[in-house]
């Protein structure tokens, strides 16, 4: 198990019980997590797991548990693996809000992936480089850790498991969402809780709209990060000008990753359009490539529409100007954000 964020809340009070009860049964538990993310978790209770027999192992720790050299640099991969068979990867982390158990947000819609087949060993490997990295062991020298791979199912789709990081030369994800944003013909359907694209995704989808290709774009309505969401909806605004379809989710709050090209292929995962998950945190995404999948994720995105307010010219132009100074000064952010 990996989360970015973990929080001792009800619902992990729930799996951690099972993580006991497993590793009590003899199966080989790890937990990998953040600093950041998990920094409300003491670490008397992640010693507490280890004694019960969970291996867990921390990412980028803080110095003196406080100090914080890399904080830029986080491990926002969230992937579940179970017995080589069943793994999971998408948008969810472990706290009460992603269940809709905070007021705060109420209703959190969001996008996971439940793989099985060969696919299941790209996200394996994944964690077990971070873990490697993480905890100090090389378990590459486990070879039965690797065993049992089914090689498809009846449900067979063709899939990648691509990360990122700053650890790698080239931003392979980004590279991807380009790729994928330049080779459209029809349509492009986004969801994203912060929409904040580099030079090259923001022109290749403006070039996009302009050759007559449907782009469309959901956003949460409201923010988790407030410079985030002012910067993200000043793009946005780009966007509507330029003729995109933009909306925002009004039934609670947006957290889905992922974007549709052409009903063809999709891409979601962990990474958000902005430039800290391409270039600075460490992400990992799912490519589909399969028309079935595709248009499912279609017809969810466009049932969402029925709960979202379009963003029409008229209605950006009119916003306050407390908002379009938000905006202006979050934009000047946005490489840091």
């Amino acid at each position: 198990i990996q989360y970015y964020i973990i929080k001792n809340d009800v619902l992990f009070n729930q799996i951690k019980d099972i993580l006991i009860e497993k590793a009590a049964q003899g199966v080989e538990v790890r937990v990998l997590f953040d600093a950041m993310g998990c920094r409300s978790v003491r670490h008397s209770y992640w010693k507490w797991l280890n004694e019960k027999g969970v291996q867990t192992a921390e990412f980028f720790p803080a110095i003196l548990r406080r100090l914080q050299l890399r904080i830029n640099y986080r491990n926002h991969r969230k992937i579940v693996v179970i017995d080589n068979k069943v793994a999971y990867v998408g948008g969810f982390n472990v706290a009460k809000e992603y269940i809709d158990l905070d007021e705060k947000f109420g209703h959190w819609r969001d996008t996971h992936l439940r793989i099985r087949g060969s696919a299941v060993l790209g996200l394996q490997v994944r964690f077990i480089l971070d873990w490697n990295y993480a905890a100090g062991e090389n378990l590459f020298l486990r070879p039965e850790l690797f065993g049992g791979i089914e090689a498809g199912t009846r449900d067979f789709c063709d899939m990648q498991i691509i990360s990122s990081g700053p650890d790698k030369t080239t931003q392979q994800i980004h590279d991807n969402y380009l790729r994928l944003i330049n080779k459209a013909q029809k349509s492009i359907y986004i969801q994203t809780p912060y929409f904040i694209p580099d030079e090259a995704i923001l022109n290749a989808l403006m070039i996009a709209v302009k050759s007559g290709i449907e782009v469309n774009i959901m956003i949460p309505c409201m923010p988790d990060h407030p410079f985030v969401y002012w910067a993200t909806y000043s793009y946005i605004g780009d966007m509507v000008m330029a003729g995109a379809n933009c909306y925002t989710y009004n039934n609670g709050f947006l957290h889905s990753k992922g974007m549709i090209v052409d009903g063809k292929v999709l891409c979601y995962g962990t990474a958000n359009m902005d430039i800290r998950s391409f270039a600075l945190n460490f992400e990992v995404n799912a490519v589909i490539y399969d028309a079935k999948k595709a248009r499912e994720m279609v017809d969810i995105f466009q049932k969402d529409l029925e709960v979202c307010r379009q963003i029409t010219r008229d209605y950006y132009v009119a916003r306050k100007l407390k908002i379009r100074i938000k905006e202006q000064i979050c934009r000047l952010l946005s490489p840091l954000l």
